[in-house]
């Protein structure tokens, strides 16, 4: 039986197992023309040859801030009950964080280990913090994604997202030349889903 509830405190341990990276089919390659009338980005999304993967590892100082978040109290975890056992394991994590000044709820991390996926889990913990962020008053939600990270944005979408914005240099200075960059995909409480 899953179990999802809010998430009162981020132990390394979970973090780290749950957010590691990705693979990924498709991609959506980013293309940019700008003139002194004119500034246009495109956004194609093409089959690889080869899947893209990313890996990372959650450091210390990424780890302090997610920790930050959680104390919030926008934060979600999904459980299972260990075979024969009274323990629960966390398979998925939401991490969200509200910004009162814009009324936004950015969530920060979203996994569900993938034994798990494909299960309706994502969607429920999505579901519960778009209703956290609609009884808080807040008025969107927003993740970030990369461009490489198609099933992110094909589950986002899914859930009524749309990609509300891109930032060519919000991981480095390189970002359109290394082919990697960041979506800001956004949930507008109140309105009609679709998808």
């Amino acid at each position: 039986m899953i179990e999802i509830k809010p998430l009162t405190h981020l132990l390394p341990q979970d973090i780290r197992r749950l957010n590691y990276g990705y693979t990924s089919s498709e991609v959506y390659k980013v293309s940019k023309k700008e003139s002194p009338a004119t500034t246009t980005i495109h956004l194609e999304r093409v089959v690889l040859a080869q899947p893209y993967i990313k890996k990372w590892v959650t450091d210390d100082e990424e780890l302090k801030l997610l920790q930050e978040a959680v104390a919030t109290g926008f934060s979600l975890g999904a459980y299972a009950s260990l075979k024969d056992s009274v323990l629960k394991e966390m398979i998925g994590i939401a991490i969200a964080e509200p910004r009162h000044w814009n009324s936004s709820l950015w969530v920060w991390e979203f996994h569900v280990s993938p034994v798990y996926q494909r299960q309706g889990i994502g969607s429920h913990m999505m579901q519960s913090l778009i209703q956290k962020a609609e009884r808080a008053g807040l008025r969107i939600l927003v993740c970030e994604t990369q461009n490489t990270n198609a099933p992110a944005i094909a589950f986002y979408r899914t859930m009524g997202f749309e990609i509300d914005g891109i930032d060519l240099s919000y991981y480095t200075n390189q970002d359109l030349v290394s082919g990697e960059v960041a979506f800001f995909m956004k949930y507008k409480i109140g309105r009609v889903k679709h998808g």
